[in-house]
């Protein structure tokens, strides 16, 4: 016989924290129809009722009927169904668990190089106490040399001499 269930072992106090606002009407009225049934299930017995068979032969008049019918009421088994799921279930959980906990510790990769990113700013000196040649030494790739790339004003790529329009520049000539 399958085991009686006594109460939800659902933490619906956590499901609700994970739902969004606008889903909650939805959750509450799951929750209506899961109590409402969980309150089916407990008003009925566990077990079914026990029938007094001698109290039928007694008041049954035709011999025998009684005892084929305590036969095959006795015989009677409802089969529990066999739970074919939750090997699956747990398959499927230990692939998200896999996915989950690699995206974490791909997360934690990130998070530490962002922390070194940050301990490398917080050592810069702040950029009202910079001169141009500390910007200079802290972003080379950015920072202007007249020397080597001399530049134009204002000193953006487009007013260069050797810009090239990538919009032209994929564009067929006719």
């Amino acid at each position: 016989m399958a085991k009686r269930i006594a109460q939800s072992s659902v933490n619906w106090s956590a499901l609700a924290e994970r739902v969004p606002a606008e889903q909650k009407v939805n959750l509450s009225a799951f929750k209506l129809k899961s109590d409402t049934y969980l309150r089916r299930v407990l008003a009925n017995p566990a077990e079914p009722p026990k029938i007094n068979w001698a109290q039928y032969k007694n008041v049954v008049p035709i011999p025998g009927m009684v005892d084929s019918f305590q036969k095959q009421y006795e015989a009677l088994k409802i089969p529990y169904p066999a739970d074919t799921m939750t090997a699956k279930v747990d398959a499927q959980w230990a692939e998200v668990k896999k996915a989950v906990d690699a995206f974490i510790a791909e997360s934690n990769n990130h998070i530490a190089n962002y922390e070194k990113e940050i301990a490398v700013t917080k050592a810069l000196l702040p950029y009202d106490q910079m001169t141009m040649e500390d910007f200079r030494d802290a972003y080379p790739e950015e920072a202007l040399d007249p020397l080597n790339k001399p530049t134009f004003w204002p000193h953006d790529a487009e007013e260069q001499l050797d810009y090239v329009d990538p919009e032209k520049s994929h564009a067929p000539a006719h």
